[in-house]
């Protein structure tokens, strides 16, 4: 008997795990799809959707070049979701037969549904709009194009650019790649097909001078194939992981107080996406959980701040054609100038708030129901040069780094560490320090950027929330914020 998982859900995602692998050469059939989606409906739900996805995933670790790991692996599944007015009940399998799909369904109906089995042989006159990728975002070579002796080659490579010092003890590189195709169909009649392709390297350089031992990392990431090498050399890739450990060998510990701070490009954004953008998301303010909640209209930012969460940037880390609700994925302006313009709203969001929808409702996989969830996130450049963002201050701090932190959810306080930083002094950068934390609250920290620079970066990240860990793009310019409090040493 096909064993299936389930659980209620008001306002929050299932955690379940699931036991068991579906082998086929498709995911599900229209007609089988129909007949779940008409059952659902004819037992009382006001909405009801099909996500089915397979993904394959590999990776590949090489240390000091040195083949440490090599793995791969498969999954199937698919999840079923019901809406009962405001109430959503969610559950997954991996039996895809017919039978086994309309058994959860089936389930998952008795919870708030009508009572006793309900016949859904049939469609029920479902006519679904089908909608498949448009290769914003295909590959352009294949993962299958080239043997695991060529990704190993080019790990190695990563080790030798990294070796530009006889400091550099230790080398540790990552190659990691994904493959996912997606279903989502709706008793509205969306059927929407995606095919993502993600590739990921991660660089570890360890430094030591016999006193100290320091490390640096470089980790880019993007929607694409194998041709994510050209974009990113390998030798490049592991030089700029050692000379980030080299620079913090010969760092001095960090200032504390209050003080102003320019923010490096690129993965300096990640302290707005944690700190203001989940303040953004519906799946806080449609429970009025965010301090953002109900501030349409309202300046929240300094108006030197656009903020954009955009799905649709070509080969962008958290891009896709649809989104995991089977909705167009889209380019949100959130912020315009300082000014709350938008949130980033899934059904279930658009339920409570009555917001229009944005094409944001993601998930991990289909073990978790979705949730409005950020996709490539950034404050869009501003026309302030770098030069002039370090002119007037007299002593503060470069953040050009920033590594991970903590958010209080809700309000927005956070704390950073900060890999890579240099002291400023009278409108100039100097010498590089190490063991900075920037403290502060995301709504406040906003408000107080006086000035963003043109040169644009967005980084790869992977976030973690209600509906799992999915991959996010964070960026920003080179901005400077007039005081944040830094925590390190007393100057």
């Amino acid at each position: 008997m096909p064993e299936w998982l389930l659980c209620l859900v008001s306002s929050l995602p299932c955690y379940l795990v699931s036991a068991f692998e579906w082998r086929g050469d498709s995911l599900i059939a229209e007609v089988v799809v129909g007949d779940v989606l008409t059952l659902a409906r004819r037992g009382g739900a006001s909405f009801a959707e099909v996500y089915a996805e397979r993904s394959k995933t590999r990776t590949l670790r090489v240390l000091n070049n040195e083949a440490k790991e090599a793995n791969s692996g498969v999954s199937y599944g698919a999840g079923i979701r019901l809406f009962f007015g405001e109430e959503v009940v969610y559950a997954y399998t991996n039996d895809l037969t017919a039978d086994g799909l309309r058994e959860v369904t089936e389930n998952l109906v008795r919870l708030k549904g009508r009572a006793g089995r309900v016949d859904a042989r049939g469609r029920g006159g479902l006519d679904f709009r089908k909608a498949g990728p448009r290769g914003l975002h295909a590959p352009g070579v294949s993962y299958d194009a080239q043997p695991k002796s060529y990704r190993l080659a080019l790990l190695n490579e990563v080790d030798a650019g990294a070796r530009i010092a006889r400091e550099i003890q230790q080398v540790d590189s990552l190659l990691m790649e994904w493959e996912q195709d997606v279903l989502v169909a709706n008793v509205e009649g969306t059927w929407a097909e995606d095919r993502r392709v993600r590739t990921r390297l991660r660089v570890i350089a360890v430094a030591q001078d016999g006193r100290d031992v320091q490390t640096g990392s470089y980790a880019p990431g993007l929607s694409m194939g194998l041709e994510f090498f050209d974009r990113h050399p390998p030798r490049d890739a592991g030089r700029r992981a050692a000379e980030q450990a080299l620079t913090n060998l010969r760092a001095k510990p960090a200032p504390a107080g209050t003080m102003p701070v320019v923010i490096g490009n690129a993965f300096g954004g990640v302290i707005f996406h944690e700190a203001l953008g989940h303040l953004l998301e519906t799946t806080s303010v449609a429970r009025k959980a965010s301090v953002l909640t109900d501030k349409l209209g309202e300046q929240i930012a300094s108006s030197a701040v656009t903020y954009v969460d955009d799905g649709t940037t070509p080969h962008g880390w958290g891009s896709s054609e649809f989104d995991d609700e089977g909705a167009a994925t889209e380019r949100t302006v959130l912020i315009d100038r300082g000014i709350l313009q938008s949130y980033m709203v899934d059904r279930w969001g658009a339920l409570l708030t009555g917001y229009r929808p944005t094409g944001s409702g993601r998930r991990e996989d289909y073990t978790f129901a979705p949730t409005s969830r950020m996709r490539n996130t950034f404050i869009m450049p501003g026309d302030t040069s770098i030069e002039n963002l370090f002119e007037g201050i007299e002593f503060g701090l470069y953040a050009k780094d920033v590594g991970g932190g903590q958010v209080r959810p809700g309000s927005g306080e956070y704390n950073f560490g900060v890999k890579e930083a240099y002291a400023v002094r009278h409108g100039r950068v100097e010498e590089p320090v190490r063991g900075a934390m920037l403290v502060g609250k995301g709504p406040e920290t906003i408000m107080k950027i006086v000035a963003v620079a043109g040169d644009l970066e967005t980084s790869p990240g992977m976030c973690g929330s209600l509906s799992g860990s999915i991959p996010v793009e964070v960026g920003q310019p080179h901005l400077l914020v007039s005081e944040i409090v830094v925590g390190g040493e007393a100057k």
